[in-house]
């Protein structure tokens, strides 16, 4: 079709594409939600969402830290292949194609609010400098720690908030940005694509152990927890209600729009919060920056009524690098070629596939590690080097029991794997801790 946008698309064809909206929390965990089995903190607006739509026990994040799960969900690479592989200083450039450019050729107007990790201003990554019409957010990843902003950007304009500037600051920014979704859903009059980019529950990580920020604890003033664990769940719960906003919104534009809410990565242990306190792993092993399965599976909840089945629960694994061919099949766009991703668009309207032989994840913080799902099995490499580490996933969840030394088999299959499952980067070579 070319990049020549909706302008080349007749009026009934466009009408025909749906809208797609991706909903990102940070940070938050698979345990953390009331549907995936959270007992203390309320999320009505999200259960309700799983209630009508379709709920997914196996779904991947791209990453266990955010820049690089962002990165492999925005060009359908993991982190093998990916140009992000990690939270350093590196950033998209003009050869990246992203889901936003992808769309465009099929007559979308893509939309982002909140954080995007792929690149600051003045920068080949700049949302506008890859397929974005309309950004409302951070300046850059760093500057998204903060909660009460004295200054945010609109495309490249700024937008100030003097009464940020004082001892208190009242003006909240994920309240911004569930404004400004709300607003742009309500006077979009073709397809599009839009980001909500919630930094919900991330910390500021500049305020120390005081960094859960929240304008209030309702409605957990009262309950006898440490006042950062009373501020996590009001800022989830907080989140919850942004996120029944947004779906509000949609349903009153009477047009067929698939929205999808998850996380970028596993549960943290900053600002003060302890990630046990409300169980936000589940019963899965490891948080953020860990490669077993609690810092890198999360929540996904799909909604389409119509389209995508009600209270439906599905256990077909996939990961972030999946979501680009899913949303060209929606859009009835090839998918591009040399991805890692596949369309899970049979399974999200109730057809079954076959999933991923192998999934991918590497990550270089303090060394490097690395992890592959294959089947029912799951491997991790702590450092390079070292010896895989092999779970069964099937009958140990909570990769409790090493069974490496009874299955050679699998050890050396996915070994062969490992062989050919990334290419070299400049800024990410594999490498040990340093001592």
């Amino acid at each position: 079709m070319g990049a020549l946008g909706a302008a080349a698309l007749p009026a009934r064809a466009q009408q025909r594409l749906p809208n797609l909206i991706v909903i990102m929390a940070d940070d938050l965990g698979y345990g953390d939600l009331g549907c995936y089995g959270q007992q203390r903190i309320r999320t009505p607006e999200i259960d309700q969402m799983a209630k009508e739509g379709m709920r997914f026990t196996s779904a991947y994040a791209g990453s266990t830290v955010c820049a690089p799960s962002r990165c492999c969900w925005l060009t359908g690479l993991h982190t093998g292949h990916a140009q992000m592989r990690g939270n350093s200083t590196t950033w998209l450039r003009p050869e990246d194609l992203t889901i936003q450019e992808m769309l465009r050729t099929a007559g979308y107007r893509n939309g982002v609010v909140g954080k995007w990790s792929m690149g600051p201003l003045g920068t080949t990554g700049f949302p506008l400098e890859k397929g974005v019409d309309e950004y409302y957010g951070y300046f850059s990843q760093g500057h998204a720690h903060t909660y009460y902003p004295q200054v945010l950007l609109h495309n490249r304009g700024h937008v100030q908030f003097p009464r940020n500037w004082g001892h208190t600051p009242d003006v909240y920014a994920p309240d911004l940005f569930t404004a400004h979704a709300v607003k742009f859903i309500r006077e979009a009059r073709g397809p599009y694509y839009l980001e909500v980019n919630f930094t919900t529950p991330h910390a500021n990580n500049e305020k120390g152990n005081a960094g859960m920020e929240v304008p209030d604890d309702a409605p957990y003033s009262r309950q006898p927890w440490p006042q950062n664990e009373r501020n996590f769940a009001a800022m989830i719960s907080r989140m919850d209600k942004d996120v029944g906003a947004i779906l509000e919104a949609v349903r009153r534009t009477g047009r067929d729009t698939f929205v999808l809410f998850t996380s970028d990565n596993g549960p943290h242990r900053e600002g003060g919060h302890d990630p046990d306190f409300f169980d936000s792993n589940g019963i899965y092993r490891g948080i953020k920056r860990d490669l077993y399965e609690g810092g890198i599976r999360v929540p996904a909840i799909a909604w389409m009524p119509g389209r995508v089945p009600a209270a439906a629960v599905s256990d077909h694994p996939w990961a972030f690098w999946d979501l680009m061919p899913t949303f060209a099949e929606f859009a009835g766009l090839p998918a591009p070629k040399g991805l890692d991703g596949r369309s899970i668009l049979p399974t999200l309207t109730g057809k079954s596939q076959d999933p991923h032989e192998f999934f991918y994840w590497e990550f270089h913080e303090r060394g490097s590690k690395q992890a592959v799902r294959h089947g029912e099995w799951k491997a991790v490499r702590i450092a390079p080097g070292a010896p895989l580490e092999l779970y069964n996933l099937r009958i140990d969840p909570g990769e409790n029991a090493n069974v490496a030394g009874r299955h050679p088999d699998i050890v050396k299959r996915i070994e062969a794997y490992l062989k050919t499952a990334r290419t070299e980067h400049p800024a990410y070579p594999l490498r040990s801790a340093p001592a």
